[in-house]
């Protein structure tokens, strides 16, 4: 359940601008460093809940796109709020073959900007706002894309790489 925390101030990462560095907990239960993967392309997906009908579009996507990605030299992690064995359901219902993090403090959301005040059905709450960033060899964003439509995106990722 994301938490009612307030976004920072600082201003939000774009191309150009170097990774903001993490340590996460995997659906398989490991942590991930993102400064581990430099020397690899990574492409960082934040989104709002598992099993959900947009977030399982974007991340069926992924899925499909995996080899075109991975020729291109990159990988793909995703990363919202929900907890470790959320993630673990979500890779298993929909055999995803990428990690899924656990941001449950939201503390990756907000270093990359994506935390944000949201309205649904007159109700404001704190969420992630749907998001990627390609990420080089070298831990610099080198593309972003934020409010993100779920559908057909996995596409345009895969195109910028």
């Amino acid at each position: 359940m994301a938490s009612d925390r307030t976004p920072s101030r600082s201003p939000a990462p774009g191309p150009g601008d170097p990774a903001p560095d993490f340590t996460l907990e995997a659906d398989r239960g490991d942590p991930v460093t993102l400064s581990d993967l430099r020397g690899s392309k990574v492409v960082l997906y934040f989104y709002p809940k598992d099993d959900t009908s947009g977030c399982t579009t974007q991340a069926c996507e992924f899925r499909d796109a995996l080899p075109d990605i991975e020729a291109d030299g990159a990988i793909v992690l995703g990363v919202s709020p929900d907890s470790v064995e959320s993630h673990r359901k979500f890779r298993d219902k929909y055999d995803l073959n990428f990690r899924l993090l656990a941001d449950t403090e939201q503390e990756a959301a907000m270093a990359y900007g994506v935390w944000k005040e949201k309205k649904m059905f007159g109700n404001t709450f704190m969420g992630v706002e749907r998001s990627t960033f390609i990420i080089d060899e070298e831990g610099v964003i080198r593309e972003a894309w934020r409010r993100v439509r779920p559908k057909g995106h996995a596409e345009k990722v895969t195109s910028a790489l």
